[in-house]
């Protein structure tokens, strides 16, 4: 089988091609993309040829782990599957490039117990799992935020996440004007503005890796600094102001299977909502495009591309 992917050939080339499938295992099924999302942070890094040393790491290479399809083939063991909608957080099935994290494309071959049903009403939306997953893995590793640090896709989920599990409101940090539109049921200020006192839990979505002394300086004693984001610079901190407040700092890595039906649990029963948060959709041939935005529009919250003319 040969499909339409999205190929980062090498840092700032982009382009779509077709790539040949894996052959089918009995685990395996065979997805037929509607939509892939594209991540405004591992995948820039990757984009930009800044991502750190990464298992797996190579070029040329098929990127993309929010994506969301039918499937429409599968092995033996997995037939009983074809025709569920399924979230596909990435897949390693291709011949000829590599798949971190292998989304971006048209049709996939992934293992059966790596895709996730989700419901069709949730339509393109559901691209959004994994984001709302890593939101979910967060703060079950870190705990309730009460400040969050970035009003990007993933510091809203964090925020609507934490309204969700029946949290006090947090307060969101943005340096961005452009980028405070768009809360509900909580406050979105730049750092300058806050005049609240020190919190117990600080959630870090910006991914910049500068801030970690800002951040202690509003802890309190025996608080937590939660690293939700994804770091290409070496970290750092002062001691002595750490060491005064006995900080700890938590790093969240990479969502569960628990967090993602955490997520879907959250949206089923209506206390989470994944409205207003994709802004920007793009068919294959102007993938390039799509990916620049993605990057480096401000107004760009979330981009995706619909592969399916009628999706």
């Amino acid at each position: 089988m040969k499909t339409l992917a999205v190929i980062l050939r090498e840092p700032h080339r982009l382009d779509l091609d077709r790539v040949e499938l894996l052959g089918l295992s009995d685990n395996d099924v065979v997805v037929d993309v509607l939509w892939s999302g594209i991540s405004s942070g591992t995948e820039r890094l990757l984009w930009s040829g800044r991502m750190p040393p990464f298992p797996g790491l190579g070029y040329p290479l098929v990127p993309g782990y929010e994506t969301v399809g039918e499937i429409v083939d599968a092995g033996a063991s997995a037939r009983h599957r074809i025709g569920e909608r399924v979230f596909v957080p990435g897949s390693r099935g291709f011949k000829s490039v590599r798949g971190l994290f292998g989304g971006a494309a048209q049709r996939l071959v992934a293992a059966a117990d790596r895709v996730t049903p989700v419901d069709p009403e949730l339509g393109e939306q559901a691209i959004l799992l994994a984001l709302a997953a890593t939101a979910c893995h967060a703060i079950r590793i870190g705990g309730l935020p009460e400040l969050i640090v970035g009003h990007g896709v993933l510091g809203r989920l964090i925020a609507r996440v934490t309204l969700a599990e029946g949290a006090p409101a947090p307060t969101v940090w943005e340096t961005r004007a452009e980028r405070r539109t768009g809360a509900t049921g909580y406050a979105v200020v730049d750092p300058s503005e806050d005049a609240s006192g020190d919190r117990g839990i600080i959630m870090d979505a910006s991914g910049d890796a500068g801030l970690l002394d800002t951040l202690i300086a509003r802890l309190r004693r025996g608080g937590a600094i939660v690293l939700a984001g994804f770091y290409e610079q070496p970290l750092a901190f002062t001691f002595p102001p750490a060491f005064m407040r006995e900080a700890m700092i938590r790093i969240a890595a990479e969502f569960r299977p628990e967090d993602v039906d955490r997520a879907l649990t959250l949206v089923r029963s209506g206390r989470l909502s994944l409205d207003g948060l994709v802004t920007h959709r793009f068919p294959p041939p102007a993938a390039a495009e799509a990916y620049r935005t993605a990057f480096e529009d401000p107004d760009c919250v979330k981009a995706l591309i619909t592969w399916r003319a009628s999706a």
